[in-house]
């Protein structure tokens, strides 16, 4: 998928674009439907390998178009088996993505912007600020172009950049995961992340049926001001707001709204030593959430360079965690994966892109 071959992306596309592609290169209709089964079924890498696809056919595809997909530029393996990936973008820019087994569970972790503009202060990408969106290409490869990939059974946009803010190409990708055209997954079977952009996080709850992780990170606007700015664009007090009114987010008895439970709400929430680790902040984050339906994971803060920041100590982990379960909140702590190599939450960035430019 470089940059420099000035033809248009296959990958990403949906059977209805497709389909008219076809019809505008004076193909069948049903071109199309083969072309999506040599995508996202077959998995091809070139348009040559679309054998059912007449040869003329095939040359006149090529000449304006080719799959996109590329290979990972490298990896890197943690000793608890995570494998980070790097892949080179559309924009001519670099991406990380992480594969994390863990039993008969296998999650990719997925890139959407190239670095991110929402500048969280104890994040590594955010450092970086933001530089391009990438594609719904883009995303779709670093799904397809795993050398994992047949092993995978979940997917989670929580890598670099924010989803919502990158909303359009993130539905294209996430509609190629789930659409009977494309690789048909489960919708419950894809988290996307958000730290609260309003306009992005709207579309996503009314066009998408995948799961939603909100980073949380503190329940008091002020303190999540300060340490998140997006905190100030679009705070977590109307995000809850927004989401009671959703049927997979909110309480209720109601038997309409059982079909809606197997997309679920989940809170993220990075837990800091004498910022975020009390049981007054444990308090608050049951009042905050009490509306809703969802659970809250705990992660572990992993020290980045030149932060304010310390991770707690195990005792008021489980302490929080404890309280959390007892008061209605279906909290977890999240198992830390990758720290070696620069995998986990929050840890992310590219430094090859920044060698590069040097």
């Amino acid at each position: 998928m470089t940059p420099t071959t000035g033809k248009k992306i296959l990958l990403g596309l949906s059977l209805e674009q497709l389909t008219q592609l076809a019809e505008e290169l004076g193909m069948p209709r049903f071109t199309g439907k083969q072309l999506a089964g040599w995508l996202y079924d077959k998995r091809v890498t070139s348009i040559e390998e679309m054998s059912n696809i007449s040869k003329a056919n095939r040359e006149r595809l090529s000449e304006h178009y080719e799959v996109g997909r590329s290979a990972p530029v490298t990896s890197e393996l943690s000793k608890d088996g995570t494998r980070k990936y790097l892949f080179r973008v559309r924009s001519g820019g670099l991406v990380e993505a992480v594969f994390i087994p863990d039993g008969d569970r296998a999650t990719l972790c997925v890139s959407s912007q190239v670095g991110c503009k929402m500048a969280c202060e104890f994040c590594m990408t955010g450092r970086q600020g933001f530089m391009s969106q990438l594609t719904a290409a883009d995303i779709l490869n670093q799904v397809y172009s795993l050398p994992e990939r047949e092993r995978l059974t979940n997917i989670v946009f929580m890598g670099q950049g924010e989803p919502m803010d990158n909303i359009d190409n993130v539905l294209r990708a996430t509609e190629a995961l789930t659409a009977p055209w494309g690789y048909a997954w489960s919708p419950k079977r894809i988290t996307v992340s958000t730290v609260g952009v309003a306009k992005g996080l709207r579309r996503f709850l009314d066009e998408s049926k995948c799961s939603l992780a909100v980073s949380l990170h503190h329940p008091n606007p002020t303190e999540r001001g300060a340490m998140m700015p997006a905190e100030r664009a679009f705070g977590i007090e109307p995000l809850v707001e927004l989401l009671s009114h959703y049927d997979f987010c909110r309480k209720t008895t109601d038997d309409y709204a059982e079909g809606t439970k197997q997309r679920r709400l989940t809170f993220e929430y990075i837990v800091f030593r004498g910022i975020n680790d009390s049981l007054e902040h444990g308090r608050a984050l049951v009042q905050l959430l009490a509306p809703l339906d969802c659970r809250i994971n705990m992660i572990r803060f992993h020290t980045i360079p030149d932060t304010r920041f310390d991770g707690t100590d195990e005792t008021a982990m489980l302490r929080l965690r404890d309280y959390l379960n007892a008061h209605g909140i279906t909290t977890t702590i999240r198992a830390s994966r990758g720290q070696d190599i620069y995998a986990a939450c929050g840890m992310l960035t590219t430094k090859r892109m920044e060698e590069e430019r040097a």
